[in-house]
């Protein structure tokens, strides 16, 4: 009931995850879509009532994607719809949720703006805002993990 085409959705997962700018950059992992058998995570692309059920007791309020447990949950209307305040196309916002969310499955929490003009680092909240960073969806920039100060936005 999403109208997305899930081939297209695993690709672009797929795609930016394989990415020599995603997490793999910094060589000490590795990630495989598998189809049966052992996996660490499922990535689910959800309707906003569905992201607020499996991301529960997280408050996604209907807006926000999450990770809970080894659920990645990317909720469908900012997958669609992406945020007004997103400086470039929707491509790019999808594949920093991807990154921002995986990242959070990885041991990775909320870091603020690394400065003013700057790229966003991936695990800061661009969801909610940009803080005067320009959007980012890359862990690595420039070859080096690009991140900021800890903590996120209330």
């Amino acid at each position: 009931g999403t109208y997305q085409d899930p081939a297209g959705f695993a690709e672009i997962v797929d795609t930016t995850l394989g990415d020599k700018r995603s997490w793999i950059a910094g060589r000490d992992i590795r990630l495989q879509r598998v189809s049966s058998g052992g996996y660490d995570f499922t990535i689910y692309l959800a309707t906003p009532a569905t992201t607020d059920r499996l991301c529960a007791p997280l408050p996604t309020n209907g807006y926000t994607s999450c990770r809970q447990g080894n659920n990645v949950v990317l909720n469908l209307a900012r997958w669609v719809h992406g945020v007004d305040h997103w400086d470039s196309d929707i491509e790019t916002y999808r594949r920093y949720v991807v990154n921002h969310e995986v990242g959070h499955r990885l041991g990775h929490g909320h870091v603020r703006c690394s400065g003013r003009g700057e790229p966003a680092p991936v695990m800061q909240q661009q969801t909610l805002k940009l803080a005067g960073c320009t959007g980012n969806a890359w862990p690595y920039v420039n070859g080096k993990l690009h991140s900021g100060p800890p903590g996120g936005y209330a």
